[in-house]
């Protein structure tokens, strides 16, 4: 194996916040991760789903973002989004 060719290797400070809640159809656990990189959008994990997007707010209002990105009903994804829209 030849040498290993970096497009970056970068360390910067994040803010977590680690946060579950109980909706109506389901219970989500994320860690919302906030940093300088990816244009002030943050960084959301559902833990639960193992799955994640960098979600600004225009993300939320695109329609079908959230349920492709959390593999989300409507109704599910209604709720993820009505929480994301006080934090992102």
């Amino acid at each position: 194996m030849g040498e290993r060719f970096f497009l970056y290797d970068d360390t910067v400070e994040t803010k977590t916040r680690f946060i579950s809640f109980m909706g109506d159809t389901q219970r989500f656990d994320l860690a919302i991760i906030k940093s300088d990189r990816y244009y002030g959008k943050s960084l959301v994990l559902d833990i639960q789903s193992n799955r994640f997007a960098i979600i600004g707010t225009d993300d939320l209002d695109e329609p079908g973002y959230i349920e492709h990105a959390y593999n989300l009903s409507e109704e599910e994804a209604e709720e993820l989004k009505s929480f994301l829209y006080e934090v992102v």
